[in-house]
Parts: C-alpha cells; sequence; structure tokens
C-alpha cells in the first residue's frame, strides 16, 4: 500500500511532466464550486510533493494536504513556502486518516488510490473520507483503469531530465491485478558522477463495480463516473477515471 518514493521524491516533479497538474486542479476547482456546500477546507489526500495542494490553496481555499511518505511530504513543505496560503501538511496513511474537524470536500488525484492493494484498506479508506467530509461535500478522486495496466504489462517507460534518468519496468497480473512497478533512478551527483537507486512500487486495478460498492458501504449514496478531466461518461479502454461522491 505504501509509496515511500525514498528515492524518487527529489526527482519527481522533474520526471512527472505529464501530470498536467494545473489543468486538473482547474478540473477540480470548477467541480468544488459546484458543490452543494460551499467549499472552503478541502483535503488532498495522498497528496504527494504537493503540487495540486499548492495550486488549490493559491485558488483561496484553506487545505490539508496528507501522505504516508516523508520524503514527499518534505517536497511539499519546500514547495509551499511562500504561499499566502501555506497548506497544512499532515503524515498520515490513508487508512488511519484523521482530522481535527470536518472538513467541505476531498480530493485525491494522479491514482493514488490505485497504491491501496488490499480491499479492506479501499473500504477503511473510504469509510474514514466519509467520517472526516461534512454532510453534502464532495469528494474527487481518480483512478488508474483496469485496461491501463493491462496495456503497461511488461512494457518499458523513459524519463529523463538534465540530471536525472529513470527507467520503469511495469508487469501486471490478472490474477491480482496488481501492477508491479520497478523503478531505476540514476541522479547526477554535484561533482559530476552519478548514483543509482531502486524502487519498486505496486498499484491494484480496481473494478469500477468494486468502488462502486465500497463507496456505498462507506455511505456515499451519489456517485458519479466520467472520464479523466472531462463530464462525459468514460470511454472504452479510458486511461483514468474521474469518480464524484457525495
Amino acid at each position: 500500500m505504501t509509496r515511500d518514493y525514498e528515492a524518487l521524491a527529489s526527482s519527481y516533479d522533474g520526471l512527472m511532466t505529464g501530470g498536467q497538474y494545473r489543468r486538473r486542479a482547474a478540473f477540480l476547482v470548477r467541480r468544488l464550486r459546484r458543490s452543494p456546500i460551499p467549499v472552503e477546507t478541502v483535503l488532498d489526500l495522498g497528496c504527494g510533493t504537493g503540487t495540486i495542494a499548492c495550486l488549490l490553496a493559491e485558488r483561496g481555499f484553506r487545505v490539508l494536504a496528507a501522505d504516508e511518505s516523508e520524503d514527499m511530504l518534505a517536497q511539499a513543505s519546500v514547495k509551499a513556502e511562500g504561499l499566502e496560503r501555506r497548506p497544512l501538511f499532515l503524515r498520515q496513511s490513508m487508512t488511519r486518516l484523521r482530522l481535527a474537524e470536518p472538513v467541505d470536500g476531498v480530493v485525491s488525484t494522479i491514482d493514488s488510490l490505485n497504491y491501496l492493494t488490499r480491499e479492506r484498506d479501499l473500504r477503511e479508506t473510504f469509510r474514514r473520507v466519509r467520517r472526516w467530509l461534512k454532510p453534502g461535500g464532495l469528494f474527487l478522486f481518480d483512478v488508474n483503469t483496469p485496461a491501463k495496466f493491462r496495456r503497461m504489462d511488461r512494457q518499458v517507460y523513459l524519463d529523463e531530465t538534465e540530471d536525472s534518468f529513470c527507467a520503469w519496468r511495469t508487469f501486471f497480473s490478472e490474477r491480482t491485478q496488481i501492477c508491479t512497478y520497478q523503478v531505476d533512478l540514476f541522479r547526477r551527483l554535484p561533482g559530476g558522477t552519478w548514483d543509482r537507486s531502486f524502487e519498486e512500487h505496486r498499484e491494484r486495478a480496481w473494478s469500477e463495480e468494486t468502488l462502486r460498492a465500497c463507496l456505498a458501504d462507506a455511505g456515499f449514496s451519489a456517485v458519479g463516473l466520467t472520464g479523466d478531466l472531462s463530464d462525459r461518461p468514460p470511454e472504452a479502454g479510458e486511461d483514468r477515471w474521474q469518480f464524484q461522491c457525495s
């Protein structure tokens, strides 16, 4: 379930250029502003290096941002320096989420929930979100789809910047519905030499039926599903689903 990102944390933002963070933040803001209740406080669950949290804070929301990775939160804290409304960063796992008071909205982006590989953890996370979300508030999240994971099986992806090079090897199991990422990261050191690190990450492909069942079990009665960054129904073979729950 964890995604420690001990090696990747410092290079993550430079490598993840395909995240479309500003478009994603704008999409979330549009939906939050259509919420049945006024939205002032927002929780970013699984915030990573805090890009979405900071973008929401720039748009005037009071943001709480939770992640289990100390290294990712360290990067997020640096990123938030100078913001007029600095997010409050919390080191918490999704399954043990606990806040001082309920929030008006909850967001979780860039497949954070796929890192929950056991159904009992998914159910507990949804229950925790429901517990800390005000009545009428929105829970907005995205997940990588099973179709995307199947296409990723036995593929190699390369990302590079001037000072880093990352090779991702991916393997998807139909039996477990888990995609394993084997990550080799090379980083240029100040003296011009290169350092190599290795990490392994695992994501679970959740079916629409399982997600809906777990959301209903947690108490979400209204669940909408669209394609990524869109208000249209998802297409067959879509890479990412966007859920809106209340």
